[in-house]
């Protein structure tokens, strides 16, 4: 058993209050019999009590509880890996945790984002496939033609707007519908929370959030799931009016080593789809040329 530390500063940081609320998320969703505790009895939260956590991580109740009221206390990556192991964390959770303990082991801060001046020469050239850059708030840095053909056309969104996220939960402009687009949201939404944790006192990632909250009900409920991901390559389902299904392989490329910044390349995972996206992109348009705001 640890030792109880003493609590000499008890300012709750955000840091330590997401760590909170995401250490009693996680509790909550184990069920007792899963991890060898009895079902029975009267429980007034679903899931584990504190006091199981603790005995399975090997931790005082004292000290484990204060973690999930935000205390400031030191925690040392041995304790937060016998906490992960006893909540069962995969791998990106586990990520999730050491963050917002205040434990990275990641590359340093002050990574450069700006953007290179060849990538949209590299977004253009793969066309027909759409492609897009992000960045960790899913802010859409650059695009190609083909996305605006093929996904949603970014050149008819305000700059101010062009925000993957944001688009996803409150635009209905776009060109395709997605197949599963339940579970693309949802993991969307995990894999912000994920990147939130370096950015909890960044104001722009704290507008995005609460102008989310207000506008979109769907994303409140998925917010409070606390959810974690990495960012996804799982296969895309597209739906467009007059082509039927386009199935679509991500990939992601990083733009710098270590660096914030992906492009999400979209190539075709079939002929079918790639004769179809050549007949997408490559149609007559009525607008003028592509360019660039």
């Amino acid at each position: 058993m640890t030792t109880v530390p003493a609590a000499t500063d008890r300012t709750v940081t955000a840091e330590r209050r997401e760590l909170g609320i995401f250490l009693r998320s996680r509790r909550e969703r184990i069920r007792p019999d899963e991890v060898g505790f009895a079902p029975g009895g009267r429980r007034r939260t679903p899931g584990l009590r504190r006091e199981e956590v603790a005995l399975l991580a090997g931790v005082g109740v004292t000290w484990y509880t204060w973690l999930e009221q935000g205390r400031d206390i030191n925690v040392s990556s041995q304790v937060l890996d016998a906490i992960a192991t006893a909540l069962r964390f995969d791998r990106q959770e586990r990520i999730h945790l050491y963050r917002l303990a205040g434990s990275r082991s990641g590359p340093a801060p002050g990574v450069c984002s700006a953007l290179p001046p060849s990538a949209q020469k590299t977004l253009d050239a793969v066309s027909p496939y759409p492609a897009v850059v992000l960045n960790k708030r899913y802010d859409i840095l650059a695009f190609n033609e083909a996305y605006c053909r093929v996904v949603i056309d970014l050149e008819k969104v305000p700059v101010e707007d062009r925000n993957l996220l944001w688009l996803n939960f409150v635009s209905d402009e776009w060109n395709c519908s997605f197949v599963d687009a339940e579970s693309t949201r949802h993991h969307m939404v995990a894999a912000f929370r994920a990147a939130s944790a370096d950015h909890l006192g960044d104001p722009l990632w704290q507008d995005l959030i609460q102008s989310l909250l207000r506008i979109s009900p769907y994303f409140a409920e998925l917010w409070e799931r606390y959810d974690v991901a990495a960012p996804s390559t799982r296969t895309k389902m597209l739906e467009i009016e007059g082509f039927g299904i386009l199935k679509m392989d991500p990939i992601n490329l990083w733009l710098s080593p270590a660096g914030p910044l992906r492009a999400t390349v979209y190539t075709a995972l079939d002929d079918e789809t790639e004769a179809k996206l050549r007949q997408i992109v490559d149609a007559p348009s009525a607008k003028p040329a592509f360019g660039r705001s």
